[in-house]
């Protein structure tokens, strides 16, 4: 009785330490920065005036960035397409099929290859909204 008392103690006592290693580590291990590490910048541009945002994010893609803005003074509205997210609006100024205009996307100044769900966003992205006319 003894010996299996001892191993009941023994066991207690592990998992004691355990759960006060689980505690010093959780107090004392590295905080993620809550504002993210990818710093950004995203110029929203209808040609009548610019206006530019920046800040940090974790954000993987330019959709997720946009909707963290969202929750400041920028809005945007979108249509789901075949191949992913159609910008229809952003700050109120809608795109319009009957003028030919649309939201187009660049990316460090070149125009945007992926639309706004599999635009990736890396560290230091320069993003640009512009209301442009087509063909």
């Amino acid at each position: 009785m003894d010996k299996k008392r001892r191993y009941i103690i023994g066991i207690v006592a592990m998992v004691f330490c355990v759960i006060c290693l689980i505690i010093v580590y959780a107090k004392l291990s590295p905080k993620s920065e809550a504002k993210g590490n990818k710093a950004y910048e995203l110029e929203v541009n209808d040609g009548n005036k610019s206006i530019k945002y920046s800040g940090s994010t974790d954000a993987m893609y330019l959709s997720e960035l946009m909707d963290e803005l969202k929750q400041e003074d920028f809005t945007y509205e979108g249509s789901s397409e075949e191949f992913g997210t159609y910008i229809t609006s952003v700050n109120g100024v809608n795109a319009n099929e009957g003028e030919k205009t649309a939201w187009m996307i660049y990316v460090n100044g070149e125009y945007g290859m992926y639309g706004v769900d599999a635009q990736s966003v890396n560290d230091g992205d320069h993003f640009e909204l512009r209301l442009e006319k087509y063909e």
